[in-house]
């Protein structure tokens, strides 16, 4: 393993009786990078963390985590890891402060108190409510400082702004940022495609506990399809279009974008005398472009597709995933 690496793993395989949760599953983060884990729930996030930390066992692959195996040595790879598990269990007769003056003596009181209090101030978190009194937002931010609060080397971070309001969230972000420039590295699955589009450097996609892409935000978007609105100066047989390699017909003459199908899906053709056309593109414009050439157009704009239809469009209409 590459002292670059922070975590890799080969071939990992996890079933829970008759289900496969992981199929020979092969990822690499490298240091200092803020690496993105996208999937729906159930597609083998959680189960991936959790090998990471030696709190479930797979029954094949290796891992290793900042040069260590969490099955030999657990105990080091959480002293040097920031873990928010997804589902957070905390004593709800503790206070906030008790709660994590309880984390820091579990990491040998050698937490700055005063970066505490920093970050429970960024994240408006008072210290002195009783935890079965917070909102589950409020929580949240309690895992999300116990994680940060000893500076560790890697942060695990399972849905990490989960139940947050958005300026929480963006405080959240710029704490991952922060954290990564200071040296850590950051590994964490999100629902929120923005958020991942934000901050991360390479996204993985998984389905059905296999790894189907791995690559930077805007490269996964640049390759995906794209969208192109035309109208033209009068009515025109749209057919020649329709018929160019790659070009689909998503909506036609005067649909709202919010009307448009998901990247992926097509419109039948009501009628091939049309005044606006909405398209989809699947590689080089240029077949399109010169296409157009012969029509009189009037106006032509071109979207890319957000991370979220790219990913959509990794899992199409089949939502269930295994555990």
């Amino acid at each position: 393993m590459s002292e670059k690496t922070a975590i890799k793993t080969q071939g990992l395989i996890k079933s829970y009786g008759q289900v496969q949760a992981l199929r020979g599953l092969d990822l690499e983060v490298v240091r200092r990078e803020i690496f993105g884990f996208l999937g729906p729930n159930g597609a083998g996030k959680t189960t991936t963390i959790r090998c990471m930390l030696d709190m479930i066992r797979p029954q094949g692959g290796t891992i290793r985590v900042l040069g260590l195996d969490p099955q030999a040595d657990p105990v080091a790879v959480r002293a040097r890891t920031g873990y928010l598990p997804g589902e957070l269990q905390l004593d709800p007769n503790m206070t906030v402060e008790s709660a994590l003056r309880y984390f820091n003596a579990l990491r040998g009181n050698n937490v700055d108190w005063g970066f505490v209090r920093q970050l429970t101030d960024r994240l408006d978190l008072p210290l002195k409510p009783p935890i079965k009194n917070l909102s589950h937002g409020n929580k949240q931010k309690i895992g999300i400082v116990q994680a940060l609060m000893h500076r560790p080397q890697l942060l695990l971070l399972d849905e990490p702004t989960l139940g947050l309001d958005p300026l929480m969230q963006r405080e959240v972000l710029r704490l991952i940022t922060e954290a990564k420039a200071d040296g850590a590295t950051i590994f964490f699955s999100s629902h929120i495609m923005s958020e991942v589009e934000a901050v991360a450097e390479r996204v993985a996609i998984i389905r059905k506990g296999e790894i189907v892409e791995v690559a930077e935000p805007a490269a996964l978007i640049d390759r995906a399809l794209r969208r192109a609105n035309v109208r033209f100066k009068q009515p025109v047989d749209i057919g020649p279009l329709a018929n160019v390699p790659g070009v689909t017909v998503l909506s036609q003459d005067g649909g709202k974008r919010e009307d448009f199908p998901r990247y992926g899906t097509s419109v039948s053709l009501q009628s091939v005398s049309l005044q606006s056309v909405s398209l989809q593109v699947e590689g080089e414009m240029d077949g399109l472009i010169k296409a157009l050439a012969a029509f009189p157009v009037s106006d032509f704009k071109t979207e890319r597709p957000s991370l979220e239809e790219v990913f959509l469009a990794y899992y199409g209409d089949d939502q269930k995933e295994v555990k």
